[in-house]
């Protein structure tokens, strides 16, 4: 008897002990943030992701009473950004502000990096996204979608394509649309978004698939035109546009995301504080108008719809890059 009543103060004690620990637990991340959190930033500052990072960065210490402080570490196309936050502490406490060309990495660079795109983070929220534009210049004689779709069809690989660069967002977006279309594009790659904006202007290139932001100034000056958006609905910087469904270009739909994710194995109750700060960034004005003045929609996604469309992006462009033999130099 003696011993049993051993045995059961014994256990009293674990049980108490456990949910201590517990508690403790619940109760540290409860109070979290409790000291500066690390927004870490695949690009230089100046930038739109770097702005848009910046934009977040103040919303989110207003909302959760600790500095977000952005550290800006460009690289090998985001590589070492992404690689400083899959191997941080899942403790919230460092956090990568991305953008589409995430999903990018795997396509191009396979096992050459030491993390997992998908695996290796917990997709919180996007806070905006940059809608892709088909625009042309003044030599290209076309008027819509169709007109365009159909001059393509007429002379297979002759209407060109202007591009950033092989690989480039730009180019994964120009390939997604000649596949569900059925057209032969000649793509044409540049050193960067600039020349193709000079070359669609001066007429020598007809076409690109740009975001947004990126031409945004040239299509308000009437230099440019644009024939479909690539996004679900209409962005209200161009409402006058259709997107590729409305225009007969079918389901296509390549909008450049910007948004946070975190380490894997990030805490529930850490994640939920962080996607409500993330979705009331995207909900409020002053974000908005931030965003717009750069091109940009404001657009929430979060949890797990933010990570199905993370790994639906992966999966797309790795199937794209094995096709055409894609690798990054």
């Amino acid at each position: 008897m003696l011993k049993q009543n051993r045995l059961l103060a014994l256990a009293e004690k674990a049980l108490t002990a456990i949910l201590l620990v517990a508690s403790g637990a619940c109760f540290a991340q409860a109070g979290y943030p409790s000291k500066p959190v690390k927004l870490v930033v695949g690009f230089a500052a100046g930038g739109p992701t770097d702005v848009v990072a910046r934009a977040f960065a103040d919303h989110a210490a207003r909302a959760l009473g600790q500095p977000f402080v952005v550290e800006n570490k460009p690289g090998a196309n985001t590589i070492l950004a992404a690689q400083a936050v899959a191997s941080a502490p899942a403790d919230g406490y460092t956090l990568l502000f991305g953008a589409t060309n995430h999903t990018m990495i795997p396509a191009l660079y396979g096992t050459r990096v030491k993390f997992d795109a998908v695996k290796s983070f917990q997709p919180l929220c996007t806070v905006a996204t940059s809608p892709t534009v088909l625009v042309v210049g003044p030599g290209m004689p076309v008027k819509s979608l169709a007109d365009y779709m159909a001059r393509a069809r007429k002379e297979p690989r002759r209407t060109t394509a202007g591009t950033a660069g092989v690989g480039s967002s730009g180019h994964f977006a120009t390939e997604m649309f000649a596949r569900a279309n059925g057209l032969q594009l000649n793509h044409v790659p540049y050193k960067g978004a600039a020349p193709v904006v000079t070359d669609l202007m001066g007429g020598q290139l007809d076409s690109s698939f740009a975001t947004l932001g990126s031409v945004l100034p040239q299509l308000r000056a009437g230099k440019l035109a644009a024939l479909a958006v690539a996004s679900p609905k209409r962005s209200p910087l161009l409402p006058g546009v259709p997107t590729f469904a409305e225009a007969g270009g079918g389901n296509y739909s390549a909008d450049a995301w910007y948004g946070v994710l975190a380490p894997a194995g990030l805490p529930q109750p850490i994640a939920q504080q962080l996607e409500k700060a993330a979705g009331d960034f995207a909900a409020s004005t002053a974000a908005a108008e931030k965003l717009r003045g750069l091109g940009l929609d404001a657009d929430s996604t979060c949890g797990l719809a933010f990570a199905q469309q993370v790994e639906r992006e992966v999966a797309t462009y790795m199937q794209i890059a094995r096709d055409l033999n894609l690798k990054a130099e």
